[in-house]
């Protein structure tokens, strides 16, 4: 993570406040959570587009974030997958979304689609893996190597999955009740 510096000031002690996008929601009891929803946006969005560069570098142009993630889900452990599988992984609320996006991998021949009893099963082909082989390659010199650099500690990048883990299941739970009122 970031190197901590003990001599820096709070943003309090700056009279600045917390890095977010929406002060009107920063004032609420939690503002740090308003701070982490900015730097979740931040970071979601520099993530979508380092995967579709990742994955053009690769020679794979045009896929869109949801594709790169789906085709490299398709790959983990060399097994099919069922849609339903895919979008229980991936969080993925609207089906269709996922089928587009499997529909357009299975035309540029990276994924195959079957079926096991009424379910829609999906598996990468022997080009499929190439890219993302080859990504996983670009991926460890540019990224992975630049993170270790930075003195990026692998524990607490772990901790800090397991954080937004457990906060996605906070943002489902609060969306179910939000579907309620």
């Amino acid at each position: 993570m970031v190197p901590k510096n003990d001599a820096a000031e709070t943003p309090a002690q700056t009279g600045i406040g917390p890095v977010v996008s929406s002060a009107h929601l920063a004032g609420a009891s939690c503002p740090a959570l308003s701070e982490m929803e900015f730097a979740l946006t931040m970071a979601n969005n520099a993530f979508q587009r380092w995967i579709m560069r990742c994955m053009t570098a690769a020679g794979m142009p045009g896929l869109s974030p949801l594709e790169v993630l789906i085709v490299h889900l398709v790959h983990h452990r060399d097994r099919p997958k069922t849609l339903a599988d895919i979008c229980l992984v991936l969080n993925i609320e609207d089906t269709h979304l996922a089928n587009y996006a499997i529909k357009k991998l299975a035309a540029q021949k990276l994924v195959t689609v079957g079926r096991k009893g009424k379910e829609k099963t999906v598996a990468i082909t022997g080009k499929g893996a190439q890219f993302c082989i080859r990504y996983g390659e670009i991926r460890d010199v540019l990224l992975v190597r630049a993170a270790h650099q930075m003195g990026h500690d692998p524990a607490d990048l772990s901790r800090l999955a397991a954080l937004l883990r457990n906060l996605s299941g906070v943002y489902d739970q609060a969306t179910r009740a939000a579907a309620v009122l």
